[in-house]
């Protein structure tokens, strides 16, 4: 998986005011913690924290924070209700020994078979949660969807990764294929003239 340098400056503990003159000044307060560490609050520049926030990949977070590096996953986004600025971030610590649990996007290839034969291919997850090791955390998860038959479906609980287990529900649908109004207006035409 890709990794993303994030530098930090450590803050100390503040009230509202103290949280609200950051956010003035294009900063965002963070907090990042985890197994057998000490919280560690720290804020950083809005503008870099985009290159996390705004775009559908995932990645581990390498945090430069006073002069240490700490790896880490984002764990918690806040948002604000009207202008969907960043509030506030929490990151969680990562082991290289432990697994990570993380969401990953998919990659849906292949033309479904029920797709072909006149269905309405739908994707309907973007992404699903995983649980592995760094080492084997891919960047997306390749799923190829050319079996799918009409009014067919695939479901998390129907994927199997090596190393890799999928926390998503194992009802969550990926994709389908459904049979479509002109196809079902069709059938009944040919029902009705046989």
């Amino acid at each position: 998986m890709k990794h993303f340098q994030l530098k930090g400056e450590i803050r100390a503990k503040g009230n509202k005011a103290v949280i609200k003159a950051f956010r003035r000044q294009g900063l965002v307060p963070c907090n990042l913690y985890g197994a057998g560490m000490d919280n560690v609050l720290f804020t950083v520049n809005e503008k870099e924290l985009k290159g996390l926030t705004h775009t559908p990949a995932a990645y581990i977070v390498d945090l430069e924070l006073g002069g240490k590096t700490y790896t880490a996953v984002a764990h918690e986004y806040q948002w604000h209700p009207v202008n969907d600025n960043c509030l506030h971030v929490d990151f969680l610590s990562v082991d290289e020994k432990k697994p990570i649990a993380i969401n990953v996007p998919l990659n849906i290839t292949g033309h479904p078979v029920g797709a072909q034969a006149g269905g309405k291919f739908t994707k309907n997850a973007r992404h699903l949660r995983i649980s592995a090791l760094m080492k084997d955390l891919p960047d997306q998860l390749d799923i190829d969807a050319t079996p799918l038959e009409l009014d067919k479906r695939m479901v998390a609980g129907d994927l199997k990764f090596d190393g890799i287990q999928i926390l998503s529900d194992k009802n969550t649908i990926i994709c389908s294929v459904k049979t479509t109004r002109a196809m079902q207006q069709a059938a009944a035409e040919a029902a009705k003239n046989a």
